[in-house]
């Protein structure tokens, strides 16, 4: 399976923020890496999916009382 870069805008403002999120994303399957850019204005979330789709991305987030929205 191919690759895919899924980019977000997100509510995650810091790394405290991205702390709460890391452990799910890190153990979610389908996510080789990913990244947030906490110095872009819109807090822009990079998933590189092996498999996972935007929706498991967006609920992943959500369930940690973040917002995640596709770019």
């Amino acid at each position: 399976m191919e690759n895919k870069e899924l980019k977000f805008k997100t509510t995650l403002n810091c790394g405290g923020c991205v702390s709460k999120v890391q452990s799910d994303l890190d153990n979610a399957e389908g996510i080789c890496h990913w990244n947030v850019d906490t110095d872009n204005a819109d807090k822009i979330l990079t998933v590189s999916s092996k498999g996972i789709t935007e929706e498991e991305v967006i609920a992943i987030v959500k369930s940690k009382g973040f917002k995640a929205d596709p770019v």
